[in-house]
């Protein structure tokens, strides 16, 4: 008796030790860029940059742990630290990227607490671009830095955040988040900025159709971002293995006057001819006032494709174009008495890619 009550022990702890081991998971993505970027200053030629160089450049390679534990018959524990790192080396240091601590309830939904991807990102099932041209959200010219393309606001993830997704009501083909994040810790009270709360809904039968909208405050930005969405897979109603989608978002700055108002449309084709799946795609972004300043504008296009050697060892190509009018940045130079100084300084900007690189998901 002993041994059998001594066996169904063991037999429980291993169980439950199953359950509670973390999957790992994370990716490693390495590229060589050729870019050829100029910047030519509406003010003086002497803060004028020029650069044309092979960059090799890590994007979004990460690792990260993540599970669930049963706590009741109908709620579990669920859970994940992820951490991104460059592979390329330029930064040894991990960041913090989605970690949180949360419940799944079938009844209630899910609640997840602590560093969270913004709701503004959920309905973000347009954007196509791979490595340097993954690039919503770089607004601005860093002060006599490299240069880069330029593209409107873009989600990112909250600190001292809380999500709550709302469960499936009869099958209903909507799904609701809706977060708050909370700024107490964020500067020790040096500013009066608000918390933020933001929300997104989308709608999805299944049947290759999908609609978005989202909106939040004081969370990606100093002031309000609405976004909206549009998919369409061709594949469900035709003999056209052809995704196409199309975004458009108003960002209303504290500090500006003017809207930023963005606009991406793409396509994704997939390709039979090959062994391995493949596929290409190509992209447009246009941005109005950028980052608030009137008459700041940037178009971008790129194409580009990805060759699945195996499903998760991924080939990428693509080039791209980026050109962006009336941005702002500092540039170096010698003031009056002969000394090094930063100055402002306005022009225009244009950044060509060309780049190729190697995934491996694990």
């Amino acid at each position: 008796m002993k041994k059998l009550l001594l066996a169904t022990a063991i037999a429980a702890l291993s169980v439950s030790a199953a359950n509670a081991a973390p999957t790992v998971y994370g990716k490693a993505f390495l590229s060589a860029d050729y870019v050829n970027g100029e910047f030519d200053s509406n003010v003086n030629d002497a803060f004028d940059r020029d650069e044309d160089t092979v960059e090799i450049n890590s994007y979004s390679s990460r690792i990260g742990l993540k599970g669930s534990e049963a706590m009741t018959a109908n709620t579990d524990v669920v859970y994940q630290l992820e951490y991104g790192i460059r592979v390329d080396g330029e930064d040894r240091t991990f960041k913090s990227r989605d970690t949180y601590l949360g419940v799944v309830n079938k009844d209630f939904g899910e609640i997840r607490a602590g560093r969270n991807q913004s709701t503004l990102d959920y309905i973000n099932n347009v954007i196509v671009n791979e490595g340097y041209w993954d690039n919503l959200g770089d607004s601005n010219l860093e002060s006599n830095q490299k240069l880069g393309g330029l593209n409107m606001a873009d989600s990112g993830r909250i600190n001292n955040s809380i999500i709550w997704k709302a469960p499936q009501y009869n099958n209903l083909p909507l799904n609701l988040a809706v977060m708050y994040s909370s700024d107490a810790n964020e500067d020790n009270g040096a500013s009066d900025n608000d918390d933020g709360y933001g929300a997104a809904l989308t709608f999805d039968q299944g049947t290759g159709f999908t609609l978005g909208v989202a909106y939040d405050k004081d969370q990606n930005i100093s002031g309000e971002i609405i976004r909206g969405t549009a998919t369409v897979d061709l594949g469900k109603y035709m003999a056209y293995p052809v995704q196409l989608g199309a975004l458009y978002q108003q960002a209303d700055f504290d500090y500006s006057s003017e809207d930023e108002k963005g606009l991406v449309l793409s396509a994704n084709m997939d390709l039979n001819n090959f062994a391995r799946p493949a596929n290409v795609y190509v992209q447009y972004n246009n941005t109005e006032s950028l980052d608030g300043n009137e008459n700041s504008d940037s178009d971008q296009i790129v194409v580009g494709g990805k060759y699945f050697f195996k499903d998760n060892v991924i080939m990428h190509a693509y080039a791209g174009l980026n050109k962006a009018d009336n941005v702002s940045t500092q540039a170096a130079g010698i003031d009056d008495n002969g000394d090094d100084a930063m100055f402002d300084t306005i022009g225009d900007t244009e950044v060509f890619v060309l780049g190729t690189g190697l995934e491996y998901r694990f």
